[in-house]
């Protein structure tokens, strides 16, 4: 058993926010190179991520002529929210830290949409067209996940008896005939869809397309540069990572947390998270290289699917006793 000195629980959470923070790139930095690999080509470096980072914080950030505050303040407003939803969710232990109180599954979903509503708004302030095509895209796309979202979180909350990332994660791990229940696999399976839409992977090319036809998040950060454009690229990896956390420690294997705060327990979950992450990462980039896209008024349907899992879900819950 390990054995060390007692961290204290602010310290852990501070922890847990730091370890989204540094280990955001290189989870993206490990998919896209794993992308390469399977399309035959050598592909980036796992570290160019950080590389992108200190060359874009080190360049001038120049603002487009119609630009205001919006422009400037959008982006850190993304930042500060992806930087507060790892306080509400289990990153790394078992047992609620201080701040975990501060707000349910559903209340991180908004302050996730917050982060994308702000990108978006400082996008379309810009008035260059590729901007607003960009945003008004991620608004209209956006509003079809959230019902969903909606459908998933209640449907857990109704399996766990709790709303609370905490103990919907400590539900599942206290009850395996609950973890494998028919309704919370179909809801966690709608979940996996979201986030396989909601970082770019499937059904439009958009975490690494130009192309007008699926420009969707690249085109948000057109007008941006230098430590501006900093933000939003460390942002939107913070926010994949943190849509990874929701899947694996919430929903589908909350295992290998921290049970105790000793400094050993706390260290060793760090590198079990980075593992599980990593095969989520190596999923969704097998997945995303394995099918063709899809067109572009095909993502309504990709998410009706997911919607009518999650509805698929409640009804087996309180139909077929699942």
């Amino acid at each position: 058993m390990l054995g060390g000195p007692q961290l204290d629980p602010i310290v852990i959470q501070a922890l847990q926010v730091l370890t989204i923070v540094v280990f955001a790139p290189f989870v993206s930095g490990a998919i896209s190179h794993l992308e390469a690999r399977l399309q035959g080509r050598r592909g980036p470096r796992i570290l160019q991520p950080y590389y992108d980072l200190a060359k874009l914080f080190r360049k001038e950030t120049l603002l487009p002529t119609d630009a205001g505050w919006v422009f400037v303040l959008g982006p850190v407003v993304a930042f500060v929210c992806y930087l507060t939803v790892p306080l509400l969710i289990p990153v790394l232990t078992t047992y609620p830290l201080p701040l975990g109180y501060m707000g349910d599954i559903l209340g991180g979903g908004f302050i996730l949409a917050l982060g994308g509503f702000s990108v978006a708004l400082a996008a379309a302030e810009t008035d260059a067209p590729y901007a607003q095509l960009g945003s008004s895209r991620a608004m209209t796309f956006g509003g079809l996940i959230e019902p969903s979202i909606l459908f998933i979180t209640f449907t857990v909350a109704l399996v766990t008896t709790t709303d609370l990332p905490y103990f919907e994660a400590a539900a599942a791990r206290a009850s395996t005939a609950d973890a494998l229940r028919p309704a919370h696999l179909l809801a966690a399976l709608a979940f996996f869809l979201v986030v396989l839409n909601d970082t770019g992977r499937i059904p439009v090319e958009t975490h690494s397309g130009t192309l007008e036809f699926g420009m969707i998040d690249e085109g948000r950060t057109l007008e941006h540069s230098g430590p501006l454009l900093a933000l939003l690229t460390w942002g939107s990896a913070m926010k994949q990572l943190v849509l990874y956390v929701i899947l694996i420690n919430v929903f589908s294997a909350p295992w290998g947390l921290a049970g105790s705060r000793e400094l050993g327990n706390v260290l060793v979950a760090v590198p079990i998270f980075l593992g599980k992450a990593l095969g989520v990462g190596a999923i969704f980039a097998v997945i995303d290289n394995s099918f063709s896209k899809l067109r572009l008024f095909k993502i309504t349907e990709f998410m009706a699917g997911a919607f009518l899992l999650a509805v698929l879900a409640v009804l087996v819950l309180f139909v077929g006793g699942g």
